[in-house]
């Protein structure tokens, strides 16, 4: 009844390590799946931005990401040129891959919503307000991070490269 007894224990203890790896693989695995991972942080970086006009001037920006829960993020991107300068602030949050929220831009006093899908290090969204529609991306690789914005209004394309610190 002993080597019973100890066989039985063995074999609990077995069965309980394996349970365990596979909570915390998942556990991991949810971890790095969230929709915001790896954009918590200060960026900064160079890039291009193109007018309606035809005009493309080299532009420097900053941003800052807060990510709460996993499931929510405020973004601030601050941006500038030698003409043209913007301030760009949202509010997301996910349900799945699925992100909706709202956004401002403060040196043209407009605002409006947002939607599109995040994960795997990339946001997709369709923002619009009164009289502007645009889409962005934004790719997080590490401590790289590209953010692309087109638009057929004043602002036509932007893109700027990013690194984190």
């Amino acid at each position: 009844m002993t080597s019973f007894s100890a066989n039985l224990l063995r074999k609990s203890l077995k069965a309980a390590a394996a349970g365990a790896i596979l909570i915390l693989s998942a556990t991991a695995s949810q971890a790095q799946s969230a929709p915001f991972a790896g954009f918590d942080g200060s960026w900064s970086g160079n890039g291009t931005v193109s007018l309606s006009d035809g005009t493309k001037e080299q532009i420097r920006c900053r941003a800052t990401y807060k990510v709460q829960n996993t499931n929510a993020l405020a973004q601030k991107l601050l941006c500038a040129s030698d003409s043209y300068k913007f301030e760009l602030t949202s509010r997301v949050t996910s349900e799945g891959n699925r992100v909706s929220g709202n956004w401002s831009e403060a040196s043209r006093n407009i605002n409006g919503n947002l939607q599109g899908t995040a994960g795997g290090g990339q946001i997709d969204v369709f923002v619009e307000a009164a009289g502007f529609a645009a889409n962005l991306t934004l790719t997080t690789r590490g401590n790289k991070q590209m953010v692309s914005i087109s638009s057929k209004g004043q602002l036509r394309d932007v893109s700027i490269n990013m690194v984190k610190g």
